[in-house]
């Protein structure tokens, strides 16, 4: 999704209007995200998390910008703490193989994650990608 400056504005002045707004620090979260400002990001969706400590989602996509800002094993941690508090959440499955896969290149943890991401979402938009990325790691070997 496409956001505009003025978009990022209104988000600013929302958390600095109403600091305790958990929707608009991860709103903003995830502007700054979709706009590849990932440490900016980190920054909000750390302010979301001290509201709300045990929102999978936030955990899940600060992981993401962390992964995307160079820092793999903060990323892990971060999917992890959001699976000990839902392990049936798909995406941080998916998220967690992806940088054990190619950051990591820990292949065999990374297709287990891939594969418990396929018995949650097996009709996800990604599953064939995510079936063809499993039978590609374990030809590796």
């Amino acid at each position: 999704m496409l956001y505009t400056e003025n978009e990022l504005k209104l988000l600013q002045d929302a958390v600095q209007n109403d600091p305790g707004n958990l929707n608009a620090w991860i709103s903003l979260g995830n502007f700054l995200m979709d706009s590849s400002r990932f440490n900016e990001a980190v920054d909000a969706y750390q302010r979301a998390l001290a509201i709300d400590p045990k929102n999978v989602d936030v955990r899940v996509d600060m992981g993401t910008c962390y992964r995307n800002s160079g820092k793999p094993e903060i990323a892990i941690k971060e999917f992890r703490k959001a699976l000990e508090l839902n392990p049936n959440h798909p995406y941080g499955h998916m998220n967690l193989g992806v940088v054990l896969a190619y950051d990591l290149k820990d292949n065999v943890q990374a297709i287990k994650e891939f594969e418990r991401y396929l018995q949650l979402a097996p009709n996800s938009p990604n599953a064939d990608n995510i079936r063809m990325e499993i039978q590609r790691l374990k030809s590796i070997k």
